[in-house]
């Protein structure tokens, strides 16, 4: 056994499978058993505990957890007291941060903030929606929605805040959106005091590091070729490089071979513009991780 653990919270629900193919692109090889909520990890230094995200914080808080993963919604919501490592813009749906929106239904005469004085809200973010209503001077009932909270108006609430990624279900309950309340992406977080010993914090910015890596090279690849020393800056000028080309010689002085990071979107106009300038060889190769 080692003689260090870091207990890691892992975010159970909607976030739990992207959490776990993220980090194993890093390299941790997380694996869930069925109604165990201690996953195990092919890292024998950390401890995973299965948590649900608006949980996460104040656990983190507490101590009972070294560090973990959530939103910063939740992070926010709990007014919870932690040290933010990294943000990691990932979700299960999109990489697109997630909105917290205030919604009325279609037909609803509601048509500003100010309009809901005095009315019902039903939302999971309780305190994110009362601090939200303060800031614009409206007092109104929040209540706390255990879940289907879309299908609460007209009936049992005038109003509802909720997260959504795509508006998709908001559509589909013909709800219209008032006012965007807030953005959220998810963070890695970490107990302050466990933060301020070295053997943790290089722990968890050894995690931070691996993680961001991966999706710092999200829809990147890498092209390599080789180039005539009369046409490389030809070459170069088509080349949107992530810095500088890399550019070494071969043994034939005449030619240099040349590496560089692209986006992967491009690539279908870039190969054939280079084949035209003179590049030979190409070569498309994927990216999995990116150290800056």
């Amino acid at each position: 056994m080692p003689d260090r653990v870091l207990k890691l919270g892992i975010p159970a629900g909607s976030l739990q499978e992207a959490t776990a193919a993220l980090f194993s692109r890093a390299g941790y090889n997380i694996k869930f058993a069925s109604r165990s909520y201690f996953p195990t990890v092919d890292d024998d230094e950390i401890e995973c505990m299965l948590i649900r995200a608006q949980e996460m914080a104040r656990y983190v808080e507490n101590g009972i957890l070294d560090a973990g993963i959530t939103g910063r919604d939740w992070v926010m919501e709990t007014n919870a007291d932690v040290h933010e490592v990294c943000e990691l813009v990932f979700s299960k749906v999109s990489r697109r941060p997630v909105r917290w929106v205030l919604c009325v239904p279609e037909d609803s005469p509601i048509r500003s903030v100010q309009d809901l004085q005095g009315k019902r809200i039903a939302t999971e973010a309780v305190g994110l929606t009362t601090r939200y209503l303060a800031q614009h001077g409206v007092t109104a009932d929040v209540e706390f929605s255990w879940g289907a909270t879309e299908v609460k108006p007209p009936r049992l609430a005038d109003a509802i805040v909720e997260v959504t990624e795509t508006g998709s279900s908001l559509r589909a309950n013909n709800l219209r959106i008032l006012d965007e309340v807030l953005q959220s992406t998810t963070r890695l977080i970490a107990n302050r005091t466990a933060y301020s010993d070295v053997w943790t914090r290089n722990k968890i910015d050894n995690i931070a590091l691996m993680l961001q890596s991966c999706l710092q090279a999200e829809g990147k690849v890498g092209l390599m070729m080789n180039v005539h020393k009369d046409q490389l800056d030809d070459v170069i000028r088509i080349l949107p490089a992530l810095q500088t080309p890399t550019v070494s010689h071969l043994s034939d002085k005449t030619w240099v071979a040349v590496n560089t990071i692209v986006d992967e979107n491009i690539v279908r106009k870039t190969i054939p513009q280079l084949k035209a300038a003179g590049a030979k060889g190409i070569v498309e190769y994927p990216i999995s991780k990116i150290i800056e």
